[in-house]
C-alpha cells in the first residue's frame, strides 16, 4: 500500500469516526429534550441528564478534532492525487 492509499483509507476511517460522533451527539441532543420535557421531576434522571450533557459538551469536541485531522488528510490526499 503506497502513501495515497494510506492516506485514503485513513480518510475513511476518520469519516466514519466523525459519523459516530454525529449518532452520538444527536442521540445525547434527544434524550437531554427528553428528559427535560418528561422527567425532570426526578432526581436520578436529571442526574443522568446531566451526565449526558457533559458527554455531549466532550464528543462535540472531539468530533472537532477528528474533523480537523480529516481535514489535513483530505488536502494530502488532493495534493498527491494533483502530482
Amino acid at each position: 500500500m503506497n502513501k495515497l492509499e494510506t492516506l485514503k483509507a485513513a480518510l475513511e476511517g476518520r469519516n466514519d469516526e466523525i459519523l459516530n460522533y454525529q449518532i452520538n451527539i444527536d442521540n445525547y441532543e434527544r434524550a437531554i429534550a427528553k428528559i427535560n420535557a418528561e422527567h425532570a421531576d426526578k432526581p436520578a434522571i436529571v442526574e443522568f441528564r446531566d451526565r449526558l450533557i457533559d458527554m455531549l459538551v466532550s464528543h462535540k469536541i472531539e468530533q472537532l478534532k477528528a474533523i480537523i485531522i480529516r481535514d489535513v488528510i483530505a488536502d494530502q490526499v488532493i495534493e498527491l492525487e494533483a502530482s
